[in-house]
C-alpha cells in the first residue's frame, strides 16, 4: 500500500517532512543541478541579515565527537541579494515550500529583515533566528530571555502582513518552555527547535581554541537526544507547530521527532557529510514505516 508522507503546516500542505536546515543547504540553488528540489518537503534557506555579512574569522569550522562545531558567524549576502537574486533564481528550479531564515542584531533590524522578507513573493515561510550562538551583540541573546524573546516576536508579526512566522529557539537555556510560551504569547505561529548548542574545542599542541571565535555551535547527532527532549517539552506546552531540528540523521530520527510532537523535521549537520542525505531519508521513510504499521505520517505527531 501507498504511503502518505504529506504533513500540513501553517496551511501549507508538504509532501513530506524533510527539509534541510538553514545554514547547511545554501539557498537551495546551488543543489538544483544534483537533485530534484521538489522531492523536498521544504527549503530553510541561509540565515540572512539586513546587511551582507563577511561572517567570523577563520577557523570557523572544527569537528567533534559525533558532530561538529561551527562559528561561521551568519555569513550572507544581505537581504537585498535574497529578495531580488536568490529567490527568484530559486523560484526558476523549484516549486515547494521556501522558508526564509531571518537574522538581526536589534529589535528594528529584525523588523526591517522580516517586512521585506514577507513582501517577497516567493518566500512561503518565515523563521526568525534568535538563537545564533556565534555572533555578538544580537542572536542567542534575544532567545535567551522571555521578554526579549517576546519583543522580537511582537515586532515581526507586525511587520509580516501575510507570511507565517516561526522563532527559532535556543537550547541556551534553562526552560526552553518559558521562552517558547512567551513567543507563542506574543502571536508566533510557529517554533523551531532547536539551534546549536554552545561548545568549544582546544588545540592541544598550541594550547589555544581550535576556533578563532573560541567558542561555536555543537549540531550533529551528539545533540539529538536533547533535541528531541526539547521538541517534546515545547510541543507539549504549546499549540502552535513545532518543526523539530537537531542531529536528525536518519528515518528514526524523523520519526522519533514527529512522535515527540514535530509537525515537519529539519536535518542540518548531516547535509554537511551527505548533500543526498535528505532525498536518501525521503526515500526510506516508507519501508520503515510499514515496519512499523504508520499508514499516514500526519497521524504519529505527538503520539509519544
Amino acid at each position: 500500500m501507498v504511503k502518505d508522507l504529506s504533513v500540513n503546516l501553517c496551511g501549507h500542505r508538504l509532501p513530506n517532512p524533510v527539509i534541510p536546515a538553514s545554514g547547511t543547504f545554501g539557498f537551495g540553488v546551488e543543489m538544483a543541478g544534483c537533485m530534484d528540489l521538489d522531492v523536498l518537503g521544504g527549503i530553510a534557506l541561509k540565515g540572512t541579515t539586513l546587511a551582507a555579512r563577511p561572517g567570523n574569522p577563520t577557523p570557523r569550522i572544527a569537528e567533534s565527537p559525533a558532530g561538529m562545531l561551527n562559528a561561521v558567524g551568519l555569513q550572507n549576502p544581505g537581504i537585498d541579494a535574497l529578495v531580488h537574486e536568490k529567490i527568484p533564481a530559486l523560484r526558476k528550479v523549484y516549486g515547494g515550500l521556501v522558508i526564509a531564515n531571518i537574522s538581526g542584531f536589534s529589535i528594528k533590524e529584525y523588523e526591517a529583515g522580516c517586512a521585506r522578507a514577507d513582501a517577497c513573493g516567493g518566500i512561503d515561510l518565515i523563521e526568525v533566528n534568535i538563537s545564533c550562538p556565534n555572533v555578538h551583540g544580537g542572536g542567542m541573546s534575544f532567545g535567551t530571555d522571555p521578554f526579549s524573546a517576546a519583543e522580537v516576536t511582537r515586532a515581526v508579526k507586525a511587520a509580516c502582513l501575510r507570511t507565517p512566522v516561526f522563532i527559532k529557539l535556543s537550547p541556551n537555556v534553562t526552560d526552553i518552555t518559558a521562552i517558547a510560551r512567551s513567543c507563542e504569547d506574543a502571536g508566533a505561529d510557529g517554533l523551531t527547535l532547536v539551534n546549536t548548542f554552545l561548545g568549544m574545542r582546544i588545540d592541544i599542541a598550541r594550547r589555544r581554541p581550535l576556533l578563532t571565535n573560541r567558542t561555536g555551535g555543537v549540531s550533529g547527532p551528539a545533540i539529538f537526544p536533547m533535541a528531541l527532549r526539547m521538541v517534546y517539552e515545547v510541543a507539549h506546552a504549546c499549540s502552535i507547530p513545532v518543526m523539530g531540528c537537531g542531529g536528525v540523521t536518519d528515518t528514526a530520527g524523523v520519526i522519533e521527532m514527529m512522535m515527540a510532537g514535530a509537525a515537519a523535521v529539519q536535518v542540518g549537520a548531516a547535509n554537511i557529510r551527505n548533500p543526498f542525505v535528505c532525498p536518501d531519508i525521503i526515500r526510506a521513510l516508507p519501508a520503515l514505516m510499514d515496519r512499523l504499521g504508520i499508514e499516514t505520517l500526519q497521524d504519529i505527531i505527538g503520539t509519544a
